[in-house]
């Protein structure tokens, strides 16, 4: 266990830093929006109708273009308008969050299958980590959500910053339940690598073990992990 606390300490600091960066607009910015910003919170797609390009690249404090707001606000008439008008659907805001991200980490599987449709990418790398949608669903256990990702060809081994796999995120940020379980099934019967370690060296079989997540290691073997 002494050899994993740094990995949990770092585990539990991430979490944490995610959970600041991935919030909605607050009540008061949300009460200080005007124009196009306000109508994406709304769901005015009457509003947003046929604005003009330069319009939509308008930001908020945050750095959230009026798609990352209607993302927010799971407001998908207003995200079907906004990408009819020419809204960019790969826009980072400040913390480098694309709106495929967004409804990723929130959970949203309806948003994200409409962004989807759209034509937005799940590849693109993306938050302070260098990271992906997927290692960001699969570190907090969407599983339904890593599932749609697989299928729009989200890169299963992307490696980030920290120097892990969406594979290890959901072991090493997961609690070892169910549906971190799923998400981890998900990953490996996609074919994402088992291979592939932490900076560390440790393999997503050696840190399941490491924790103690024996469905995990159970699967993980299954897989052909050593």
């Amino acid at each position: 266990m002494p050899a994993m606390r740094p990995l949990i300490l770092a585990a539990s600091l991430l979490l944490a830093t995610a959970a600041q960066a991935q919030v909605p607009p607050s009540s008061a910015e949300q009460a200080a929006y005007t124009g196009v910003l306000a109508a994406a919170w709304r769901g005015d797609a009457a509003a947003l109708a046929g604005v003009d390009a330069a319009v939509l690249r308008q930001r908020d404090g945050h750095g959230r273009t009026a798609l990352h707001i209607a993302t927010h606000a799971r407001q998908h008439a207003a995200i079907r308008t906004l990408v009819r008008a020419g809204a960019e659907l790969g826009a980072l805001d400040a913390d480098r969050y694309d709106a495929v991200t967004i409804a990723a980490v929130a959970d949203d599987e309806a948003t994200l299958a409409l962004l989807l449709q759209l034509g937005a990418s799940a590849a693109l790398t993306t938050s302070r980590w260098d990271g992906t949608a997927l290692i960001a669903a699969a570190h907090l256990g969407h599983d339904g959500v890593v599932r749609q990702l697989i299928a729009a060809g989200a890169p299963l081994d992307h490696v980030n910053n920290l120097h892990w796999t969406a594979l290890i995120e959901a072991v090493v940020l997961g609690d070892g339940g169910a549906r971190h379980q799923r998400s981890l099934q998900a990953l490996l019967q996609a074919g994402a690598s088992t291979r592939l370690a932490d900076r560390d060296g440790r393999t997503p079989l050696q840190l399941a073990q490491a924790r103690g997540y024996s469905a995990m290691v159970a699967a993980l073997q299954a897989a052909g992990a050593r």
